[in-house]
């Protein structure tokens, strides 16, 4: 059901922009997921699929999952995060609440749990193009 709600709120904000911007209709919207939202796509794509607003109807959304990268505040160590290596209850508290990852991952060289999301958390709107 998270998936719904993000469709919800990005076919909220697109119809928002495409009215301050005097589009009459909209094209394409790029999304970026972040990793770390951990997102059933195929749900996301679903749901805005039947969430299209009028403005909305002939819109194709293309979404890129964005992987999570880690940097280690201790160490200064990268590392990519890997969902595969994480129990099922671990991924689903992170799916739904982002910054409990410090509790759960630490970095793979030290083991500090001290560490910053680099890139792969959130959700945003890439681009959106449109008709005026």
């Amino acid at each position: 059901m998270h998936e719904w709600a993000l469709a919800e709120a990005v076919v909220s904000t697109v119809s928002q922009i495409a009215e301050k911007e005097g589009l009459k209709e909209v094209a394409e919207v790029k999304i970026k997921v972040g990793e770390l939202q951990q997102i059933e796509l195929e749900i996301l794509e679903f749901a805005l699929s039947q969430l299209k607003a009028l403005k909305l109807k002939n819109t194709k959304f293309s979404i890129q999952k964005v992987r999570a990268e880690l940097k280690c505040r201790v160490c200064g160590h990268k590392w990519i995060f890997r969902k595969e290596k994480m129990n099922e209850e671990v991924a689903e508290a992170i799916h739904f609440i982002p910054e409990i990852a410090h509790t759960y991952i630490k970095c793979i060289k030290c083991g500090s749990r001290d560490f910053e999301i680099l890139e792969g958390r959130g959700i945003w709107l890439e681009s959106i193009k449109g008709v005026k």
